[in-house]
């Protein structure tokens, strides 16, 4: 498997201390990476800042290892009067010598457009 050819809006290695009690990386952590870039795509289309209404689906489905190279792929699904979906695909890069490529999550997540008093907004037309 390789990478999709796209733009990857973050990558990043985990660390030791970003692990479970079994060795594998925290899901905490994946989650809170994945909600980092979505929200930067969803705070890219709406111009301004955004806030995470919903989990939609989250989907485990390998492990990721410290030392993977974390990719996240991110892609609008739908845009609203005030909130935005991403659909966002998390692949490990492994083995350095061999590389080896997984996806390990997928996700989609909804974002709401708010403004300085943090109460929603109307998502002004690209």
């Amino acid at each position: 498997m390789t990478l999709p050819d796209k733009e990857p809006v973050l990558r990043v290695v985990p660390m030791p201390h970003d692990t479970n009690q079994h060795g594998d990386i925290f899901g905490g952590w994946i989650m809170s990476q994945v909600d980092i870039a979505g929200g930067v795509v969803a705070a890219r289309h709406t111009r301004g800042r955004v806030a995470t209404v919903a989990v939609n689906s989250f989907t485990f489905k390998q492990p990721v290892l410290v030392g993977d190279l974390v990719t996240f792929f991110v892609e609008t699904r739908r845009i609203g009067r005030t909130s935005i979906t991403v659909d966002v695909e998390v692949y490990a890069q492994r083995n350095p010598k061999d590389v080896e490529t997984v996806k390990v999550t997928e996700a989609s997540l909804t974002y709401v457009a708010v403004g300085p008093d943090r109460r929603p907004r109307e998502i002004a037309a690209p």
